[in-house]
């Protein structure tokens, strides 16, 4: 039933994904005043929003690992932080090429950067701590403050344009400043990135899922044999398994 989901969560992804680049290539007229590169403006804002929903994802998970002490929601946690952190890349190195022929410069001090700068940072050592810690429990709860603490700066970025003078436009979607086309280009763009950032994280949260496994293999080997399977049962599995090779040696060959 999961793998028939994900599929279709797939193929959703998929066909989102090519209506949204059809619109926002060939669909949504040019801006008069930015011309071509306005259209950065459509990959630029989803690649925000998701980096605030699957920070946000992160402080739920933190919270919810912290309270109930289920090592699922910590997977959670940890899967998300890593796809907030490309989604968060991409939104700066796409916010970067938008901004050198709008002005003239590749990077600025100005708040919303900074504040989404710092946003990076704190998730990217969210992702070292959890990395070099070597308790796997005390790595998680390590990482759980930070994605718990970190998320404060999630509204300062959001915010920075009300709060401080900036060079950054304003918030032209809630200003009723886009044109009919532009918003429905922008919203089927949300709505394929969206797809998307649900799409990444189950995969990545299957992946942590076998990493925890075979961590968890490793551990009962190297402690001795799990407390499941006792050393005798162990053999006969071990000789049913060789007799098992064996017959199937043999009709090979005889095939």
């Amino acid at each position: 039933m999961k793998t028939n989901k994900t599929k279709g969560l797939l193929w959703l992804t998929v066909a989102l994904m090519v209506a949204a680049l059809y619109m926002i290539f060939v669909y949504v007229p040019t801006e008069a005043s930015m011309g071509a590169v306005q259209r950065i403006f459509y990959f630029h804002v989803p690649l925000a929003w998701l980096a605030f929903l699957a920070f946000f994802v992160v402080f739920l998970g933190s919270i919810l690992f912290l309270s109930r002490r289920d090592a699922t929601w910590d997977r959670v946690a940890s899967s998300s932080a890593e796809v907030g952190v490309v989604f968060t890349t991409l939104f700066l190195v796409s916010g970067s090429i938008w901004a050198k022929p709008i002005w003239g410069v590749w990077w600025t001090w100005e708040p919303r950067l900074t504040s989404a700068l710092i946003l990076w940072l704190i998730y990217i050592a969210y992702l070292l701590v959890r990395s070099y810690v070597s308790d796997r429990e005390q790595a998680a709860r390590f990482g759980a403050v930070i994605g718990i603490a970190g998320f404060a700066d999630v509204p300062i970025v959001a915010l920075a344009i009300v709060l401080w003078r900036t060079e950054h436009p304003s918030a032209l979607v809630f200003e009723g400043g886009l044109a009919p086309s532009m918003l429905l280009t922008l919203l089927v763009s949300l709505a394929a990135f969206t797809a998307l950032y649900f799409l990444l994280l189950i995969a990545e949260f299957s992946v942590k899922g076998m990493e925890f496994e075979l961590k968890r293999l490793k551990d009962d080997l190297a402690s001795g044999l799990p407390e499941s399977v006792p050393a005798g049962k162990e053999i006969k599995i071990v000789k049913a398994s060789r007799q098992a090779d064996d017959s199937t040696a043999k009709e090979t060959k005889n095939g």
